[in-house]
């Protein structure tokens, strides 16, 4: 999601803090303000959002919705919400399955690692080093015990799902395979969605 920034390269008419020598923590991600919507924090630097591609919601949608069909009332499927790694790290999972008893409200604004069962991050251009490596191993580092890593099929324009698992003895994901019409899976419970009804038309 989106593309790192400093202080120095946001818009001049933005007076943005200068960065502290050690960089960002999470306690500045929720208290500098003005921020814009949906902003990460990657090793102390703030990450903006660039907008998003037709493809990128849609999948986010036909996910969320899936998820939470197949899902009992133990788990909760939350939409971009910061998810606290560590003191340098807040990335915002374009989805997040959640234990429930981690929901305290509606005024929530994240959620610990420990509470996260699934973390699901939809590749956009600008986005690709992050999703593919950067976030999956900070994810797994902090014990995420899945991940999905979904992306565009270059032939038919769908969704292409990578499915991995923790290993908790490297905390390292472990690749378990491409789904690409259908999603099914055990973990962290069982998860059928039937990924061909994204409209990839213009």
């Amino acid at each position: 999601m989106g593309g790192t920034m400093t202080a120095e390269s946001v818009e001049h008419r933005h007076h943005w803090p200068v960065p502290p020598v050690d960089g960002y923590t999470v306690d500045d991600l929720f208290t500098l303000p003005d921020l814009p919507p949906h902003t990460e924090l990657i090793d102390g630097s703030l990450v903006f959002v660039s907008p998003q591609r037709r493809f990128h919601f849609l999948v986010i949608d036909l996910l969320v919705s899936g998820l939470r069909s197949s899902l009992g009332p133990e788990f909760s499927v939350e939409r971009e919400m910061t998810v606290i790694l560590d003191k340098r790290n807040g990335p915002e999972p374009d989805i997040s399955v959640v234990r429930a008893d981690a929901v305290t409200g509606v005024d929530q604004t994240r959620f610990q690692a420990e509470d996260v069962l699934l973390a699901v991050e939809v590749v956009s251009p600008d986005s690709e080093s992050r999703d593919r490596t950067t976030k999956p191993h900070k994810y797994a580092t902090a014990g995420i015990p899945n991940y999905w890593r979904v992306e565009q099929d270059g032939t038919t324009g769908r969704p292409l799902i990578h499915v991995y698992e923790l290993d908790a003895m490297t905390r390292s994901y472990v690749h378990m395979g491409m789904q690409r019409d259908r999603i099914k899976v055990d973990k962290p419970s069982a998860i059928a969605i039937d990924l061909g009804t994204v409209e990839t038309r213009p």
